[in-house]
């Protein structure tokens, strides 16, 4: 059986410790007592706090964190070798956000080809069925034509 994991998805650095207090409450709810996991979320806190200073990150980049814990006689204990921290610098979050507009623009772009596209067709199989009609109307015609001719001969 794997250990619960606790992770916060993306968050400034600056607002880490409330996170990781509000997840490990809500994936632990029920099973462990709430003077408990504010106890163990301080402790991951701290740990966290001076490994973030050993990484250099700053309050305003963009972390996500990752760990694996278990649950002992109602106490949280952490796996800390399972920690893995991801860490989005500040300037790099710019170039995400930037390629992440690019993105967003060349989809919406494509999107409003589609559609002319899509009307084209539209047009294109208007067209085709007026054709149809009228090569259908010049054959039952002909074909008229035809048999008079054949009467009169």
């Amino acid at each position: 059986m794997s250990m619960p994991r606790l992770v916060t998805g993306f968050v400034r650095a600056a607002g880490y410790a409330n996170k990781v207090r509000k997840v490990l409450f809500a994936i632990t709810r029920g099973k462990a007592n709430p003077e408990e996991v504010v106890r163990a979320a301080a402790e991951l806190n701290q740990h966290l706090f001076s490994k973030f200073q050993e990484m250099g990150v700053k309050k305003e980049d963009v972390i996500r964190i990752e760990v694996e814990f278990e649950i002992k006689d109602g106490r949280i204990e952490w796996n800390y070798d399972s920690l893995r921290v991801e860490v989005y610098k500040k300037e790099e979050e710019e170039k995400l956000a930037e390629a992440m507009r690019e993105i967003e623009e060349s989809e919406k772009a494509l999107e409003l080809v589609i559609e002319e596209l899509s009307k084209l067709s539209e047009k294109l199989k208007e067209l085709s069925d007026e054709i149809s009609q009228l090569v259908e109307k010049i054959k039952q015609e002909h074909t008229a034509l035809k048999l008079e001719f054949e009467k009169e001969s």
